[in-house]
Parts: structure tokens; sequence; C-alpha cells
């Protein structure tokens, strides 16, 4: 171990290098600084080097910070370290990746360029005692953390961050790691051949496909693949240019492996192979910032550089400590001297103008055009409307008002009663139709894939845009996980963003002639249980005003997950839209009280579910019992304070309906719980009403019908059954 005086930052490095090749002639004067945020000249003898030195302090930083714990992914980032250290060097800091568990590698470049000193890391020793600990650096990615711009846990969702960064940011380059392994999640290239297609204009992000041969636990399924298959796939999808470096080529042995370790290489072998991944980088960077749609394909052996290779590098187990051989051996093997550290340090402080905390887009709140107060319609009592449609006018002003505004749907707007956004927005496509109001300027995304549709409209969210995301409920399960994993993202990011609306609509209810593959409401029970975490809104307006208030209501929060379920039948207008503002504030509304000697309470979440409610009560009604309809429209405000994490999320709210307002609402002798889809939902009604009797109602299975009310009758939740119970409870 070197006993050379180190910087304060160093400290916690275990090991240093007495030497290094060439590091006096190329390595003592970094070659960015305050006026130069990029590498002058990428081919010079100079920032080959410093780009070697770069790639050498990330990998020994991810091994010296997951040894520490025990715990973390070296492996994959390892063999993607050259790539990224001459991304950064070339001054694009707005770096994502679709592997989380590249999560180490991320930090520790966030750590050189002094990024995480925002969060008190200084040194190596206090980034090692955060890794993997509570307020610390999370196990995989957040956008929590200083200069990181998004999430990355779930395979197969960075690159729709890339891309919408690439639309909201034109003037800047959005650099996405993809793994092989992750290369096999369906989404990722569908993707991209999507937005191709409807943005043919924006190319300026950079697929990085880092090709090491392995996934995490055996041979990647591309791994037998040659060169010019994985060409043709990336060209295959709408890429122009494809640039393959492939660490073999630059070998100095002739029996190298088909997947190649350049940090064997000798010193002269790894300055060319160096030098060809940063020609690769700035060329295909420069391409992808001028109109062409760039990727970069790194070939290289998984774990390159670290404590093993293949897929038995990729995660670090309870003994793999910094004293076992292979963690020790790995570090002593890329350890170097301490002038290689102060010359990457300042490299990384000044890449890119500066520090990604300070430098990367998704830093400072994105300003955005004033809405204004848009024109919502208060439309008569009793008249019938449709929701979605009523609904899509209002998004169409949205649209006009904010040019920027983007709306996606993989099932088609038309086929869900809102035609009207079509035709004030316009479906982008490069083929211009008027008869399906189509255009190569539209601001109405449609690819049929759920994940690309709610990738971008959740990327856009998160990176401070306004989206909607509108789907049937049936299907909105395919684009969950990334809307998912961005409503966590936002319950813990350090800036205010435009909270990420969807619309769900065709119900189970409303799907019976298209049989149970299009009645499948159980997403609804994952998005109950969500509410807990603290930012996500289920929303359920009961009729076309309602509808409005809800979208007005989402528009003008932040750092939710807000999710508007509603129908594209005509339904009767049964609230105001003050009444519809009042139902989204306090959780609830009562809808009908009917006298009677006993009073029977049906707690309802969902506009069609309301329809065997009203007809129960009038039989009841007949029998001389009385009932109150409430309508359960925002179940997140029923909930008690104590039971939802709402105090821990970044832009809390802590609006809860208290004691007295909910006993108002659902005090009764009896309390049925009614769900036009499962009964999660109404579990914060379940959990304090004071009704001595109480039962619950809702979906049980699909079935192919003629109309509404069979399904009603095959769900055993028809006005009959209703009736029957409530008198039984009563009883």
């Amino acid at each position: 171990m070197s006993t050379v005086t180190h910087p304060a930052f160093c400290e916690g490095i275990q090991y240093f290098a007495d030497s290094f090749p060439e590091i006096d002639r190329l390595g003592a004067t970094p070659l960015l600084n305050a006026s130069t945020p990029a590498l002058p000249d990428p081919s010079s003898e100079a920032a080959i080097y410093q780009t070697l030195l770069a790639a050498d302090a990330l990998r020994y930083l991810t091994l010296q910070v997951t040894g520490s714990k025990s715990s973390g992914h070296p492996g994959g980032f390892a063999s993607s370290a050259d790539a990224v250290a001459a991304l950064h060097l070339l001054g694009h800091r707005n770096m994502v990746t679709e592997v989380g568990h590249h999560a180490p590698g991320f930090y520790s470049a966030m750590f050189l360029d002094t990024s995480l000193e925002a969060m008190g890391i200084h040194s190596v020793a206090e980034m090692r005692a955060r890794f993997r600990e509570m307020h610390g650096l999370l196990g995989h990615l957040s956008g929590a953390i200083p200069g990181l711009l998004a999430p990355a846990g779930p395979l197969g969702q960075g690159q729709h961050f890339a891309m919408a960064g690439a639309l909201l940011n034109r003037d800047k380059l959005f650099p996405v790691t993809i793994g092989d392994g992750g290369l096999g999640e369906p989404y990722i290239m569908s993707a991209f051949q999507h937005f191709a297609t409807a943005y043919p204009d924006v190319t300026n992000y950079l697929p990085v496909l880092v090709w090491n041969g392995y996934s995490q636990e055996h041979h990647s399924m591309v791994s037998l693949w040659d060169n010019e298959r994985m060409v043709a796939y990336w060209h295959a999808h709408g890429f122009d240019e494809v640039y393959l470096v492939n660490a073999r080529d630059y070998a100095d042995t002739p029996d190298a492996p088909v997947y190649a370790d350049s940090t064997t290489f000798g010193f002269k072998a790894r300055m060319t192979f160096t030098g060809a991944i940063l020609h690769a980088a700035d060329t295909a960077a420069k391409s992808a910032l001028s109109g062409r749609r760039a990727c970069l394909i790194v070939k290289q052996l998984k774990g390159a550089g670290v404590h093993a290779t293949g897929a038995k590098s990729h995660n670090l187990y309870a003994h793999h400590t910094l004293d076992s051989d292979d963690v020790k051996g790995g570090l002593q093997r890329r350890a170097l001297p301490v002038q290689a550290w102060i010359t990457t340090r300042e490299n990384f402080r000044h890449a890119g103008g500066g520090a990604a905390a300070k430098v990367a887009v998704t830093e400072t709140e994105r300003a955005l055009p004033d809405l204004g107060t848009l024109p919502l319609k208060d439309l008569p009592l009793g008249e019938s409307a449709v929701p979605t449609t009523v609904f899509g006018a209002l998004v169409g002003e949205v649209g006009k008002r904010d040019a920027g505004f983007v709306v996606t749907n993989a099932d088609g707007n038309e086929a869900s009663g809102m035609a009207n956004i079509n035709q004030a927005l316009t479906i982008r496509h490069p083929t211009a139709d008027s008869l399906y109001f189509q255009g190569p300027t539209g601001q109405v995304y449609e690819p049929l894939n759920e994940d690309a549709c709610a990738g971008l409209a959740v990327g856009i969210a998160l990176f401070g845009g306004r989206s909607l995301w509108c789907s049937y409920e049936s299907f909105a399960i395919n684009g969950l996980p990334i809307w998912q994993t961005v409503t966590q993202a936002m319950a813990e990011l350090r800036r205010k963003t435009p909270a990420t609306v969807c619309l769900f609509t065709a119900g189970a209810l409303e799907q019976g002639r298209n049989g149970w593959t299009h009645q499948r409401p159980e997403i609804e029970n994952y998005f109950a249980a969500m509410m807990r975490n603290g930012n996500v809104y289920p929303l359920f307006p009961v009729d076309a005003n309602m509808i409005q208030a809800s979208y007005d209501w989402a528009l003008k929060q932040s750092n939710k997950g807000v999710v508007i379920t509603a129908s594209k039948s005509p339904l009767p207008v049964r609230t105001t839209l003050a009444q519809g503002v009042e139902a989204i504030a306090n959780g609830a509304i009562t809808l009908q009280t009917l006298p009677g000697a006993q009073t029977v309470v049906f707690a309802v979440a969902g506009d069609m579910a309301l329809l065997p409610a009203f007809a129960a009560a009038e039989q009841l009604k007949a029998a001389g019992i009385g009932s109150r309809i409430v309508a359960v429209v925002n179940p997140r405000r029923l909930y008690r304070p104590h039971d939802v994490l709402w105090d821990s999320v970044s832009e809390p709210d802590g609006q809860f309906l208290d004691d007295a307002g909910f006993n108002a609402l659902f005090d009764g002798d009896a309390l049925i719980a009614v769900s036009g889809g499962p009964s999660a939902m109404l579990e914060p009604v379940l959990l304090r009403t004071r009704a001595a009797q109480r039962d619950t109602f809702c979906w049980k299975r699909g079935e192919t019908t003629a109309n509404t009310q069979q399904l009603f009758d095959f769900n055993g939740m028809n006005a009959d059954a209703l009736s029957a119970r409530a008198t039984a409870l009563l009883g």
C-alpha cells in the first residue's frame, strides 16, 4: 500500500499504485478545467490516456464500495466503464441507464465529480459508509441521488428516460447504457422503433449496449450472435449508425476469447482499445446531436477489471469481503497512483461544465407554460354524458396551451370515447391523413405498445413536462411497471415535477361482449396497495362533471401518481363541478339519502357500480328501509394519517378526512362496500366504519355477456343481491 500523501477525498481508498505507465508525461495535467468542459482533442494521446485512468478509477471505486458491504453488483458496470468514462469526459453528463445493477459505477462517477457532496459524501470512506444504507446510496439507482437523472431497478426501462429527456431538451445528449442481459426484455427495441417512427427528428439520445456475453447467472441470450447480426439488429430497429468496438480486436495475444477483458491487455493495447472507444463515442454522440440516430456497442467481457469475470462477477455475496482474496486482488490490480486520482477528479469535476448535480437537466425545476383557468363545463344534473368524451375536450385544451404536452394511448383515443383528443391535438405519425387526424407534428403518441406509451408519458413527467397516459384498464398492466417505478422516484425527488397522470377506461363492466380478456380490473388492487406509499392517488369520478374536476386537480399536483378511472359509456350527471371539487378534497361525497327506520350505507367506488346501488336503494325504500349512497372518489383521503407514509415523500400531502367528516358520510346501521373492480380500494372505508354490520360486493370474474346488467348478475352484485344482503344485515 502506498504511503504517499493523498487528498482528503481519497480517504477510504485502500490501495494506491506506486507507479503507472506514462503518468508523468500524460497524466500530470488534467485536460479539463473551468474553461474546457470536454476533451479538446479526443484523438490525442493525453485524452486517451486520461480516459483510461477514468475508466480504471470507476472500476476501482465500484469494487471498493461494493466490497465494503459485501453487497452490490460490480461486474456489469465494469465492462461499460470505458464507454461511461469517455462520454463523461466528452462533456455528456445527462446519462441514464437501463441497468439498476450499474448503480455503484454511476455513484462512483457522481463521487468523482463532487455531486455526492450535496448529500454529505466527501471521501471514499464516507461513500463506503453510506452505500446501501438508509438515507444513503440506494442499492439501485434513484433520482434522489444528486446528479442522477432517473431510477433504474427493473430491467428494460432506461430507454424511456433517454427518449423523454431528448424530446424535452433537444440541445443535450442523453446516453443510456443497456445490458445485453436486459436486451432480452421485449420493450427496449420496440420502444426505440416506435419513437423513431413518431419522432424521426429527435435523435439526441445514444444507446450504449454493454455486450459482455453474460446476464445475471448465465450466458446472455445474445451471447452467440456474431457482430454482423448484432449490428443488423440495431439497424433494423431504426438506427442509422451503429458503432461497435470489440475488445477482442485490440488484444495483444492471438488466443483472446470472443468476449475479451481489455484490462488484461498490455499498456499499448489498452491505449489502442480506449482510443477506439473514445473515437466511437465521440463520433456517435456527434451523429446523434446532428440528426442521425446512432448507437454505440461495446463488446467486452463482463467483470472486466474487477474481482471476477463472467456471470460470477455480477454480484457480491457475504463471503466477498475487502479481505477475501478475489476482492483484494481485484483492488490491487486496479490500484492507481495518487496523481491519477487527482487528475481524474479534476477532469470529472469540470466535465460538461461542472458537477452533474449542478448541470444535469433534472437538477432544476422545468419552467412550464401557465395553463390559466381551464374551460370546465358544469353540465346540468340529470343530463346524460360520456365522462371520457367530456374529459377529452379538456385534454385538448391543455395541449393547445402547452405545446410540449404529450398524450399517449396504445388502445386508441377514439376507441375510448376520446376522438376529440385526436381532433384537437393530432396523432403523431409521419403519414399525414386527415381521415385519422394524424400528421407528423401531433401531440398524441399511439404506438400499440403499453410500455412505450407509459414509458414516454412518465419519463416526460419525471423530467419536468406535462403528459397523460391513457389506456383500457384491462391492458394498462403492460405499462404499469415503469409507472410504478416513476411514482416511487417522484416520492424521493429533490425537486418539484408535475404529477404523472393516467386515464383508464373501458372497465370490466363496459366490456361484456369482449369477454374476460377485456375484463381485468384487478390492476386497481395494485393502485390500492400503492396508496399507502404516500403519493399515489386513484380517483373514481362518478360523472362527466367530476372527471373534469379530477383532471383539473391532477394538473395542479406535483410528485404524485394520479390514476383517473372512468367509463366511456353515457352516464347520468349526478354532481355539480363544485361537488366534484368537494369530493376530491374529502375523499367521498353523498349522492343520495333516503329516509327509513334503519339506514344502510352503500359505499361505492366506480361510476357504473352506482347503477345497482341506486336500484337497490329503491327496493329498500319500498320496504321502509333507509339508505345513503356515498361515492368513494379519492380513497387515499379516507385513510387515517398513520395508515400512509405521507410524510416520508417529496412534496408531502397530509390531507385526510377527519373522524367527524368520515362518520357523517359513512355512519349507518349497516354498510355495504361496492366496487365495479376488486375490493381493495374500499379498505379505508372498512377500516374506519363504525357500522356494526358490513359486507363487500365486488368484481369476481369475467364472462361474455350482452350487456352490463348480465355482468352484474354473473358477479352476484345486482340490485336484488344488494338489497337482499342489506335486509339480512339489518335483520
